[in-house]
Parts: C-alpha cells; structure tokens; sequence
C-alpha cells in the first residue's frame, strides 16, 4: 500500500523556493508556503499550495520544513518569536552557507526540539525536480532517511556524511569545479571563434574530450589519497611546456592569457616544490599549502 505523499512546508519563495514548491506540488504533496512578500506566493496557491501568514504558523503546518531563504541571519530572523512551533518537526534547510553554519544550525535546531538537516542545491530552479539533478544532504543519517522519499521530488538526493558541512563544503568545491571548467570552455570557445568556429561547433568535441578528462580524475584521485604521483603518463614538466601552446595561440589571436597564465604559475609552483617528473595530480601539493599571511 502506497503511503500519502507528507506535507511540506517552504519558507521563502525566491526564485528557488518557488521552484522548491512546485515540483513539491507536482508530485502531489501538500504544500504550505510563506514568504515576506505574499503576493509572491499567487502562482502555487493557484495550483493549491496554501499561504501561512507567518512562519510559525507554517511550520506548524507540516512535519517536514524547508527554508530556502537568502543567508542563515535571514532565517534566524524569520524564525524569531516563533521557535516554538519548531518541536517535533525536521528541518531541511536548503538556504546557502558555510561548513560552519551548518554545524551551529544543527545545535540551534535541536536545542529547540527539531532534526535538522542540511543541503545544496547544485542546480538552478529550471532543473529543480530533474531526477538527473544532485541534492546533497548531510547530517543525521536517520532523518535522511524518514524523508528520502519526498526529497526525491527535487532532485536525486545524495547523502554524503553525518557531519553536517560536508554538503555545504561539497557546494563550494563543486562550484569551484564548475566556474573552471565553465572558464576554460569559454576561453576555448574564444580561441577557436577568433578562426571563425562557432561554440556550437566547438561543444560537441569539448564535451566529448571532457570524458576522457574524467577518466584523468578518476586515476588521479587515488594518487591524491595515497599522496604518490607516479610520473607515467604526462608530468607537470610536460604539462608546462605543453601550456605554453596554449599562451602562445590565445596572444596571437588577440585573447586575455590571464587563466593559462595562471594555470602556468601554479604548475611552475608545483615544479619547484620538486614535482616536476610528477603527474599533474602533484599541483594538489602547492594547491593544499596554507596561504601566507597579509
């Protein structure tokens, strides 16, 4: 017998809480919603969502609660006045931070009765509800699990670890991957349209050489935890000298040379270190020093 889909409650209807709220009602779960402005809520409770008139009362309204505010003073503030109505929920807070916060929200929500949960979107709201699409979620295994289910309805959810950060931190280093490789192809796009390539021409060969590049990670990734760099496929000495094409082709054309510059200085640092007949997986060497103090 198939249960009923729980109630949810969103609070805050930016962009991605609304997005939040509709793929919620989408598969069929009773949503409550309240926001600041409340005429922002008009476009789901024409599709049935109910408006609260203020969190507490939202919250009231459902066992399961997800805040998707602008930053954690935002939702302590919202929540002023009306912690009581806290107790006995679970609280999956899907509102953008730091490792850190994550860890004080944890203590804060139940110091006032509620599981806490915390998660990272790593879509904007146009994929919200993709089942392609990752959530992350860490903290209390067994509250991932009572609501796994309806979690579901915005994405894959990925349950990482019991450490509450780990999915904030996993967000920050995974936008980190993204804006570089985003840089990267734009800068690749730039060099090859200064002959005429258009991007739509160029993508489908960035994308099919991004799957070889995958298959670098996942050999180099068992470098990185063994902290061993054999040199058997192509050094950081090769990768300088091989960048150096790169620098040469962009300068000719007219390009910005600031991101293969970059890349150079950190691989030249890596060389110095005494990892040039290293791999590239070496540069994490460099990368994990602690920066000097201003």
């Amino acid at each position: 017998m198939t249960s009923a889909p729980q109630p949810v409650t969103v609070l805050g209807l930016g962009n991605m809480g609304s997005a939040l709220a509709a793929a919620l009602l989408d598969r069929g779960h009773p949503v409550t919603v309240w926001n600041r402005t409340p005429q922002k809520a008009a476009p789901l409770t024409d599709r049935g969502a109910r408006l609260a008139a203020t969190p507490a009362e939202a919250i009231a309204a459902s066992p399961l609660v997800i805040p998707c505010v602008l930053d954690y003073d935002t939702l302590y503030a919202l929540l002023d006045g009306g912690t009581d109505s806290l107790s006995g929920r679970a609280v999956v807070n899907l509102t953008s931070g730091s490792p850190e916060q994550a860890h004080e929200a944890l203590a804060w929500f139940r110091s006032h009765g509620a599981d806490y949960l915390d998660g990272a979107i790593m879509t904007t709201p146009p994929g919200v509800g993709n089942p392609e699409v990752m959530f992350l979620y860490s903290g209390p295994r067994e509250v991932f699990d009572a609501h796994r289910a309806t979690l579901a309805a915005l994405g894959d959810p990925l349950y990482l670890a019991a450490d509450p950060g780990l999915a904030s931190l996993y967000d920050a280093a995974l936008l980190g991957l993204m804006w570089s490789t985003m840089t990267g192809w734009l800068h690749g796009a730039a060099l090859v349209g200064a002959e005429k390539v258009t991007a739509t021409a160029f993508t489908p060969v960035a994308i099919r050489w991004l799957s070889t590049v995958n298959s670098f990670l996942t050999r180099y990734a068992e470098q990185v935890d063994a902290a061993r760099y054999p040199g058997d496929d192509a050094t950081v000495d090769v990768q300088i000298a091989t960048i150096d094409h790169l620098i040469h082709a962009a300068a000719a054309r007219g390009l910005d040379t600031a991101l293969p510059a970059l890349l150079k200085s950190t691989m030249e640092r890596a060389k110095a270190a005494g990892h040039g007949s290293d791999s590239f997986a070496s540069v994490i060497e460099v990368l994990a020093e602690t920066a000097p103090e201003s």
